[in-house]
């Protein structure tokens, strides 16, 4: 594929291969923006992909380094996602500036680029994710708009769409036996999220990441019986 060099000072070696792909949004008002702060050498942020709306791929740090996109995250019990992983920032305003949807040149873009990046690293797709899945109390992104269910279909992640499970809703404040069983079940896909029967913030925060990957048209925080059914299809999906 077309790729637009742009190297970035931003990075330092690896001590694994990559075997995660970490999705961003850029959350600046233009790509160029976005582009030159990933560049900028005091901003210490980059990753090793920026796919602009109009479909141009710019190449910023060579896969085998270590990029500084992940911060402060965890994924199945890891917690260096920067030194495991490949990161792409998607260009979108993101939340802040004008939340909008991921144009089809775009889109294809990515699912191209992904494809490519799969033919030299081993990433199963269960650790193919969005930057909020990483680390869900400090990031919305790529967010509910970003069509995970077309990357799916195209071969590049996991997609369910069952049944509503039976039972009430599950949110914060709540206790018992069924919050365990949520929490263990996140903690089984790869949130962080430790069982203890507590329905708390950080639950919260875990199952409204889920939702902006996994059940887009109710972004929330409360555990519906949709949210729980897509949870288990998942974790048999994954394994």
């Amino acid at each position: 594929m077309n790729v637009i060099e742009a190297a970035s000072p931003n990075f330092n070696e690896r001590t694994t291969p990559p075997d995660m792909l970490v999705l961003h949004y850029t959350g600046m008002r233009t790509g160029p923006e976005a582009l030159a702060r990933l560049c900028d050498e005091a901003a210490k942020v980059s990753s090793h992909y920026l796919v602009e709306e109009d479909g141009r791929v710019f190449a910023l740090v060579a896969e085998e380094r270590r990029a500084w996109h992940a911060g402060l995250s965890s994924w199945k019990g890891q917690t260096d996602i920067n030194g495991r992983s490949i990161g792409i920032e998607i260009v979108n305003p993101g939340h802040e500036f004008g939340y909008r949807a991921f144009p089809a040149a775009q889109i294809a873009a990515v699912i191209e680029l992904i494809a490519d990046i799969r033919t030299r690293w081993s990433i199963e797709d269960s650790r193919i994710v969005g930057h909020s899945d990483v680390a869900p109390d400090r990031k919305d992104d790529p967010g509910e708009l970003f069509p995970w269910k077309q990357l799916a279909q195209a071969g590049h992640g996991l997609w369910a769409e069952p049944d509503a499970a039976p039972g009430l809703p599950l949110s914060e404040g709540e206790e018992g036996a069924g919050v365990f069983a949520l929490q263990a079940g996140f903690t089984r896909l790869g949130y962080d999220c430790a069982p203890s029967g507590k329905y708390d913030a950080r639950t919260t925060a875990v199952v409204r990441a889920f939702q902006r990957h996994w059940r887009q048209e109710k972004v929330d925080g409360v555990a519906d019986g949709m949210t729980r059914a897509r949870l288990i299809a998942l974790l048999r999906a994954a394994a």
